[in-house]
Parts: C-alpha cells; sequence; structure tokens
C-alpha cells in the first residue's frame, strides 16, 4: 500500500499558475546569479563601481534575489500575500527594462520586460486568483436554523 502525498479532494495545480511560479523562480535565480557575479568581479578586484558600492548591490541583488524566492514557493503554496510582492518586483522590472531597451539595449530591456508583463498577466488571472484566495478561517455557514 502506497501513501499518496496530495489527498484524493485536492484539485491539480493551473496551468496559469505552473508558468507564473516558473518566471518568479527564474527572475529570483537571475539575481541571485547576478549577485554571484558581482562576488566574483570584487573578489577579483575587477568591480566597475566602488568596493562599497558593489558590495550594497551584491547584498541587494541576493536579498531581492531569496526573497523573490520564497514568494515563489509560497505563491505556489496559494499565499494570498505573495500577489504583492510579485506584483511589486515585475513594476520594479518595468521600470528597470523600459529605460534599457528605448537605452540602446533593446535585447536585454525585453529580457526583462517579457517575462515581467508575462508575470503580471498571469498574477491577475482568474484560476491564480482562484488558488491564491487561501484562507486559514473556515467557511462560514449561512443559516444555522434546523428547520
Amino acid at each position: 500500500m502506497q501513501s499518496s502525498s496530495r489527498p484524493s479532494s485536492a484539485k491539480p495545480k493551473p496551468v496559469q499558475l505552473k508558468v507564473l511560479v516558473g518566471i518568479v523562480l527564474l527572475e529570483a535565480l537571475a539575481l541571485v546569479g547576478i549577485a554571484i557575479f558581482y562576488a566574483v568581479a570584487l573578489a577579483a578586484g575587477q568591480a566597475t563601481v566602488s568596493p562599497a558600492g558593489a558590495v550594497f548591490t551584491m547584498v541587494l541583488l541576493a536579498l531581492v534575489g531569496a526573497g523573490l524566492g520564497a514568494a515563489g514557493v509560497f505563491l505556489w503554496r496559494g499565499y494570498r500575500w505573495t500577489r504583492s510582492i510579485v506584483l511589486v518586483i515585475q513594476l520594479f522590472a518595468a521600470t528597470i527594462g523600459f529605460p534599457t531597451a528605448t537605452g540602446g539595449y533593446v535585447v536585454y530591456g525585453l529580457l526583462i520586460l517579457v517575462p515581467a508583463a508575462a508575470a503580471v498577466v498571469l498574477l491577475f488571472s482568474k484560476p491564480v486568483f482562484e488558488v491564491t484566495q487561501r484562507s486559514t478561517k473556515p467557511p462560514t455557514g449561512g443559516s444555522t436554523s434546523s428547520d
């Protein structure tokens, strides 16, 4: 007899949520990867900015990447508060991606803008919205009278 890790009444996750979580986790991985790049450049003495600026940027990228990764995990679990974090990060991405694209680095700008736009669209899709309406309170019944 094998026991299933998922209860039989649990619904499968919608594809929109799977794609959204994938985007969010890839963005988090990219941020942490860039933070590692900053650490390597700093250790090799090749930081293009001041060492203090490189350390600040490295720590900021690592913290935002870790936070976004955690938000992706909790988004998968259906927590409501994760939508706010994901939305704010996507808006920040848009504020970086648009000037990057219009400043002559079109490919880099699109690499930032396209996932951010897709994440915002998916974030407000009905299936994702329904999954992230997780409540800790049991539903209350209408009438308690016994006719």
